[in-house]
């Protein structure tokens, strides 16, 4: 499956850039980031079957464990594309937080944007060590 990260604005050469990189590198499923200008830009299309998840303040809080369950069971459930969407400084519409398949939250503290680009990829890369048994992860 497929995980694709896709965010408002450009990140640049930064610290958090370089996080970003380190992830992606080790991820062992196929990743893909895009970057859309902060207005306007039109989504990439998606592959089929797929799944959108925002990032937003007003989201579910999951640990580790539950999103690693959640790709899980969307990998085997034939899923090809996991879609991670970072909106602009605004936020996301409210048709967007409608349509998608879960509104996804770090807790209640506000981050910054660069940042949370780089805590979804430890995420997602969080989330694969968990499916494939590997010590990276220890849950206490």
């Amino acid at each position: 499956m497929l995980l694709h990260v896709i965010a408002r604005g450009k990140i640049a050469r930064s610290p958090e850039a370089e996080l970003v990189a380190r992830y992606e590198k080790r991820l062992t499923w196929p990743v893909h980031l895009t970057e859309l200008p902060e207005s306007g830009g039109r989504m990439p299309d998606p592959a089929t079957p797929w799944r959108t998840v925002l990032l937003d303040e007003r989201g579910k809080n999951l640990s580790s464990d539950e999103l690693a369950a959640l790709l899980g069971n969307w990998r085997d459930q034939g899923i090809r594309e996991a879609r991670f969407v970072l909106g602009a400084a605004d936020g996301h519409d409210e048709s967007a937080r409608a349509e998608a398949d879960l509104l996804l939250a770090f807790g209640k503290a506000t981050w910054p944007h660069l940042l949370a680009r780089a805590m979804v990829m430890e995420q997602l890369y969080r989330a694969v060590m968990i499916l494939a048994g590997h010590p990276y992860h220890r849950a206490g």
